[in-house]
């Protein structure tokens, strides 16, 4: 366990300090050498760790912006060690660094601002510190300013800031989640995803969320039915209009008082 302590790092085009924790040496020595490499953004290695124990206990002295972490740790792993960190501005940035594919969602929900599967090439470590030193800009938006919503789309993991989010919608065994020009397809359920929205989205019907920012009008207005059989007739029903798509979801007659509620504010 190791920590050369800098000054502090107040001006963002100074080195970032980084913190490798891993429990392989020969990891450890790979990184350093592939951050020697690197010289934009500059960074300077100030300490190593092999356990999240010998990690906690370096940083409680502020001394780096950076922790490279490895997932795989014996006693906590690099998962644990990132949930029992400090949140806030103080806290360093994460990107972990691991031979675990499958973690990736996990990882982005702890706000890490990368995850690099092993081996690490030097242009994929590059691209992960460039996004750190974005964050460290003044007037950047980072995390705290912007909400996201960490979501896996068809395996990928993707951050989404919340502001784009139109409306999700289930549908058979998938969510749909739609922006004003992309629509994303989810292997989340739907209540677990409003847990995670906030209340800034009003549930409209057992199948659909909605941005109370999206919604512009409720009227009765003629929708597919239900089924969607060839045989079923359209019906007039309770409905809002999402902009800017000019699309209209159903509500159910439940959900029209909390709707309408919501208009008025």
């Amino acid at each position: 366990m190791t920590l050369n302590t800098l000054q502090p790092s107040l001006d963002a085009a100074a080195p970032l300090r980084v913190l490798l924790v891993d429990d392989e040496p020969l990891a450890r020595m790979r990184l350093r050498s592939l951050l020697s490499d690197i010289v934009d953004p500059p960074c300077a290695v100030v300490g190593e760790a092999g356990d999240a124990n010998e990690a906690m206990a370096l940083l409680r002295d502020p001394g780096c912006d950076l922790l490279l972490l490895d997932i795989g740790l014996p006693g906590r792993d690099g998962m644990q060690l990132a949930a029992a960190m400090h949140t806030g501005a103080g806290r360093p940035a994460l990107v972990f660094v691991t031979a675990h594919a499958d973690r990736a969602l996990r990882a982005f929900e702890l706000d890490a601002a990368d995850y690099l599967t092993k081996p690490v090439t030097r242009e994929r470590l590059c691209a992960a510190l460039q996004r750190v030193a974005q964050r460290r800009r003044p007037g950047s938006p980072s995390s705290e300013t912007t909400p996201v919503l960490v979501v896996s789309d068809r395996g990928r993991v993707l951050r989404l800031p919340l502001a784009e989010v139109l409306y999700l919608r289930a549908e058979l065994k998938y969510v749909t989640l739609r922006t004003a020009t992309h629509s994303y397809v989810l292997d989340e359920a739907l209540c677990d995803l409003e847990q995670r929205l906030g209340p800034g989205f009003l549930r409209i019907h057992r199948n659909a969320l909605v941005a109370r920012s999206a919604v512009r009008a409720l009227e009765r207005h003629v929708m597919p039915a239900a089924d969607g059989g060839p045989t079923s007739a359209p019906m007039e029903t309770w409905a809002v209009r999402v902009t800017p798509l000019d699309e209209w979801l159903a509500v159910s007659r439940r959900q029209v008082p909390a709707v309408r509620e919501a208009l008025r504010r």
